[in-house]
């Protein structure tokens, strides 16, 4: 078993690195203005970057940048220039996904390690070793990896190179993400940050000679022939980290803050319950299935992962109601509203320790001690009592029908 093994958590903004770092993650990655694949709706601009980093080493964690894309000529030059400023601004690690790419980290980023994507499908020994020998300090495993071979990997494979594999998110129907449907459909290029989702959609047989008659694909009906299952690994950490995962990564950079906070908490707790010997809570697994989520399915760990080919929705057992932005002693505190709700509700706090504190919704009062029916306003600010004190940035939800 690794014996400190590293929770990675994504981060879209800023409020994400604070959420991440509030339940425990250990490291978080990120986009920044370049390079990174994912839409520019979730890459850090430089000074957005540079106070990330700022609240990550402030708590003693690590934060790791993607250069992922796989970058045309004419964008070459602006590399060097880039790799030297991450360096400069300190960031911990940068995510490659081409080999060229790897190779000018080594000469322009010299001082940050280099961790190979999963976009370059690692899934050997062999593979895993030439890596190491180019450079690289980290393989981030190709989700289609068996555990059995994770072990294998471990097993043949310098000691000293880090392994990493997702435990937790949305999966793609192509191999490590190598998707053209997207371009092909849309124009937008999948592997540049710009993927349509177009294994989401819905789809039906057309005959040539009957345009406009839609035909059902599957006998019963379902037509979401490519829509992916999420992947889900809490209960199994013990098996990772026995394997030789090194670093488990949560995937999900243009989820919600509230998820981002939801399962890096969950896992925070999972992983120090197995470094304990102790069995998980099953709480934490009940955690899992209060974020926006697909069916869930342990991916490739185990076998095939199946599809879910009845629907393409995403279910959730909660909504986050609010935000702590302040709070004294007597758990008096000044929260920012994220979904509306009323005095009398039944509410959950979220901390980084222990279990969510169900309680009921007191008084409510505006930001000038007024008192109010409800949270009516989007993003209003407003004053309640909470339970107990709350760190700044700990989420308060409602909760589904489930106990």
């Amino acid at each position: 078993m690794a014996d400190t093994p590293e929770l990675l958590a994504p981060a879209g903004d800023l409020e994400r690195v604070r959420m991440a770092l509030l339940y425990g993650a250990d490291a978080v990655y990120l986009a920044g203005r370049m390079f990174g694949m994912r839409s520019s709706s979730v890459s850090f601009s430089d000074e957005d970057l540079l106070e990330a980093l700022r609240l990550t080493h402030e708590k003693g964690k690590k934060l790791y940048v993607t250069c992922n894309t796989l970058p045309r000529e004419e964008e070459l030059a602006a590399l060097p220039g880039y790799l030297g400023f991450l360096q400069e601004a300190g960031a911990d690690g940068l995510i490659i996904a081409d080999l060229g790419v790897l190779e000018l980290a080594k000469r322009c980023a010299p001082r940050v390690a280099r961790h190979v994507s999963t976009q370059l499908g690692v899934i050997n020994s062999a593979t895993a070793t030439a890596l190491w020998n180019m450079g690289a300090d980290t393989v981030v495993l190709a989700r289609e990896t068996p555990l059995a071979d994770i072990r294998a990997i471990r097993a043949n494979t310098p000691p000293e190179l880090r392994i990493e594999a997702f435990v937790h998110g949305a999966m793609c129907v192509s191999f490590s993400g190598r998707c053209l449907l997207s371009n092909y459909l849309t124009g937008r290029d999948a592997n540049r940050g710009q993927c349509a989702q177009p294994c989401r959609w819905k789809y039906h047989l057309v005959e040539e000679k009957r345009p406009g008659q839609y035909f059902e694909i599957s006998e019963d009906g379902g037509t979401y022939i490519m829509n992916s299952r999420d992947m889900c690994m809490i209960g199994h950490i013990p098996e990772l980290l026995d394997a030789g995962v090194t670093s488990l990564k949560i995937e999900g950079r243009m989820k919600s803050a509230y998820y981002t906070a939801v399962v890096t908490n969950a896992y925070r707790h999972a992983i120090d319950d197995a470094l304990a010997g102790r069995p998980l809570d099953p709480l934490w697994l009940r955690e899992t299935e209060m974020v926006s989520h697909r069916p869930y399915t342990t991916g490739f760990y185990f076998g095939e992962p199946g599809q879910h080919y009845a629907e393409a929705s995403y279910f959730s057992d909660a909504r986050v109601a609010a935000v702590v932005e302040d709070c004294d002693e007597t758990g008096m505190a000044l929260l920012t509203q994220r979904n509306k709700f009323s005095a009398g509700a039944t509410l959950e706090l979220l901390l980084p320790e222990g279990a969510p504190l169900r309680f009921t919704a007191e008084e409510l009062r505006d930001e000038e001690g007024v008192p109010i029916a409800d949270t009516h306003k989007a993003m209003m600010p407003f004053r309640m009592r909470l339970p107990v004190r709350a760190p700044r940035g700990c989420v308060l939800r409602i909760p589904g029908e489930k106990p």
